[in-house]
């Protein structure tokens, strides 16, 4: 029986996910919360430069769209790696 490749997969999954992830969700909360303060009147800026992947002398805005589409990728196709691996790992039991 040949070995499963789930555990390589899961290891791989753990390594790749928080860091691809930390970005999106710091995207994600910086422009949420953006909207929620410009509608109380605070125009809070330095929170829309965050979300556009400007950090201080850090300046990543021509290439954080990229990013932010290359993790989102990295982060869908790990998982589906997983899913799959698990699917083989059971051949005939259900995939969740």
């Amino acid at each position: 029986m040949p070995r499963s490749h789930s555990p390589r997969w899961r290891r791989l999954h753990r390594l790749l996910v928080p860091l691809a992830a930390a970005p999106l969700l710091l995207t994600a909360a910086s422009g949420s919360l953006y909207s929620v303060l410009l509608e109380r009147g605070v125009d809070a800026f330095w929170l829309l430069r965050i979300h556009t992947g400007r950090f201080g002398p850090l300046n990543l805005q021509p290439y954080y769209s990229v990013l932010l589409g290359l993790l989102t990728l990295v982060v869908i196709l790990s998982g589906v790696g997983l899913l799959l691996s698990r699917g083989r790992s059971q051949q005939d039991g259900p995939l969740l």
